[in-house]
């Protein structure tokens, strides 16, 4: 792929320009650049007079797609606002339709454009491990990057959803899944083995052979073949019950029974569909909801649910076919995507999907038999789906209204930033920012912050609060300054867990920036901190106390102990790390292999501190001139 530029003015933006200019934007810039467009396949980007991406685009013919924008007739609202806001364009160019709609869907999933479809709460999704990298398999939970040596079952809905599949996995062929350090230490067999839900090969209660044998049974049982490990089992069982070997045919019967627990508890289990995800969509009142089902290996791993943001005049084709490509940028794809809709661009999305799977992927949109009836239940899950959240969606927004006027705000938040920090006697401190609006929690915008500087006093709750809002925002500010992209938003009302004191102090440093028009209000907890008895503070007016069972005070108390979870969880951690730290830590050019290799040797880090030169270049590992340095950073700092 090439990167090109219709001009040098488009391959910079935000737009260089006079600052007394106006920027021109609309069809007539279209034009110029679509003069200077390669010919090729490739991907546009459209971009505002800030500098901001409008779209981003795909095409086979670059140059003839830029031209069609270009006319000033015969295009859609949707389409006609786009083009009366592009400033300036860019162009990437790519050996094939196929690169360009894979690179398409990388770069609306990082840009998140105005005008494209965007998939949002995008989450990796976990997968079922048999790590390889020991003589003895182990059997986990894995999410992120598949570059661990073994064999990966997914994806899986939910981590839920893969506990209680290893769960029931290890009652039907108990396999370890202690980490590699736990089993090297045994001695004796551990609990797991003790309620049947492992075979302890850590202490020899079971040979290497024989595990494999149950480690080929889980694999060919995840692998689709279930039927078969089912059959062998219960000849095992008659075999052990005639030989009036009752304790063993007892534990045949009882893998058998964890085997048919996991298939029970899957749902739909069809016949026909062996490896398939199942996509549907389902639009009402301008928003679309598609449901995602995963089949693997003929069992249902379970299903979520999407609500991209797109235009609300897009069809449900349109809408889906755009998900589609984003949901599979970092996922691998199975060999058959089963569709609700018929959508334009299908051989060309399974092309691309092939060329980025390696192998076959068929994606069709079935009109009869059981693949039909499947998608049917998967657009019925969809449509309960949405109506769920339309539901809760309206009862949210009214109850953010009612918190607009219970605080006086002129109209009602759509982005509520609520801040709370946590500490032990003033250590490990660390602030917490929680993010919500009328559509919940935005979890991916929450922040946390290790309070540091040597004028913070222990337990100093307004400096600390001082601190971070004075962090957060300046930081705002700079990148607005900058006309970098706007990672945090201004938020429209902010809430302080605290009472006055913090108050004061978040409005000294808002003055101190400039940002006086940010409403601002502080949640103090009643007499003895009795719940449904808060304080509402508001600098100038009267302080505020709601009904216990009001639902705006109901609500308050969500954003206040969401914040206060997240604040707890965050010092945790830290105070975590604080406890497993070492001094070894702080020397330079000591990383994990020689800090092991040092605490091996002298047996904790209080010996290394006081041990000589010569002590320390006999370790292995350690040089004359490393061991100058540890000698040299201890005594130093004594």
């Amino acid at each position: 792929m090439t990167p090109e530029s219709s001009d040098s003015e488009s391959a910079n933006p935000p737009l260089q320009r006079e600052q007394d200019a106006i920027p021109e934007t609309g069809a007539a810039v279209i034009a110029r650049h679509a003069k200077l467009a390669p010919p090729g396949p490739g991907v546009y980007r459209m971009f505002d007079s800030e500098g901001q991406v409008l779209y981003v685009g795909k095409a086979r013919h670059l140059k003839k797609r830029v031209q069609s924008y270009a006319r000033g007739t015969g295009h859609n609202n949707r389409i006609a606002r786009m083009i009366a806001d592009t400033a300036a364009m860019e162009f990437v160019t790519t050996n094939t339709e196929m690169e360009a709609l894979l690179l398409e869907a990388n770069l609306i999933k990082r840009l998140k454009p105005r005008y494209n479809v965007v998939l949002r709460d995008d989450k990796s999704f976990p997968f079922i491990l048999i790590a390889r990298d020991h003589p003895v398999p182990q059997i986990l939970k894995h999410r992120g990057a598949r570059n661990r040596k073994g064999d990966y079952f997914g994806p899986f809905a939910s981590a839920g959803a893969v506990g209680r599949t290893i769960n029931t996995l290890q009652r039907a062929f108990l396999l370890r899944s202690c980490s590699d350090g736990y089993y090297e230490a045994r001695t004796r067999p551990c609990l797991l083995y003790q309620i049947k839900r492992c075979s302890a090969p850590c202490t020899g209660e079971i040979s290497e052979e024989a595990y494999g044998e149950l480690l080929d049974e889980a694999l060919g049982f995840l692998r689709g073949e279930s039927d078969e490990v089912k059959h062998r089992l219960r000849a095992l069982m008659e075999e052990a019950s005639e030989a009036q070997d009752y304790e063993r045919a007892a534990g045949f019967r009882d893998r058998l029974t964890a085997l048919s627990h996991i298939q029970s508890h899957q749902g739909i289990n069809p016949h026909t569909v062996k490896d398939a995800d199942v996509f549907a969509a389902h639009q009402e009142a301008g928003q679309t909801c598609i449901q995602v089902f995963f089949f693997r290996a003929g069992n249902n791993w379970g299903n979520r649910a999407y609500f991209p943001r797109a235009d609300k005049a897009l069809p449900a084709e349109e809408v889906l076919e755009a998900f589609i490509a984003q949901f599979y940028d970092d996922k691998p794809p199975p060999r058959h995507i089963l569709l609700s809709h018929e959508i334009a661009g299908q051989s060309l999305l399974s092309a691309a999907l092939e060329l980025k799977a390696g192998h076959k992927v068929e994606v069709l949109t079935p009109q009869r038999g059981e693949k039909r009836d499947l998608v049917e239940h998967v657009r019925t899950n969809a449509q309960e789906a949405l109506g769920r959240r339309l539901a809760e969606h309206a009862s949210q927004r009214d109850i953010y209204r009612r918190l607009a006027e219970a605080l006086d705000l002129e109209e009602p938040p759509e982005r509520v930033e609520v801040y709370d920090n946590s500490h032990i006697s003033g250590t490990n401190p660390v602030g917490a920012m929680i993010v919500a609006g009328p559509e919940g929690f935005q979890k991916a915008q929450y922040r946390k912050f290790n309070m540091k500087g040597d004028d913070l006093t222990p337990g100093d709750d307004y400096a600390m609060m001082r601190q971070m809002l004075t962090r957060r925002f300046s930081r705002l500010l700079k990148e607005r300054e900058n006309d970098e992209e706007d990672k945090w938003s201004m938020p429209d009302l902010v809430l302080i867990d605290g009472g006055p004191g913090q108050l004061s102090a978040a409005h000294e440093v808002l003055e101190e920036l400039g940002l006086t028009d940010i409403n601002l209000a502080a949640v103090a907890k009643g007499p003895d901190r009795n719940a449904g008895r808060e304080r509402i503070y508001r600098k100038g007016k009267e302080t505020l106390m709601l009904e216990p069972r009001d639902p705006v005070l109901y609500c308050i108390q969500t954003l206040r102990d969401e914040a206060h979870r997240f604040a707890i969880g965050a010092h945790r951690t830290r105070r975590k790390k604080g406890i497993t730290a070492s001094p070894l830590d702080e020397v330079p050019g000591i990383g994990p292999t020689r800090k092991r290799a040092l605490l091996q040797h002298f047996g904790s880090a209080k010996a290394v501190s006081r041990a000589g030169i010569a002590d320390l270049e006999s370790v292995g590992g350690i040089s004359a001139h490393m061991a100058k340095t540890i000698y040299d950073f201890f005594h130093e700092r004594g």
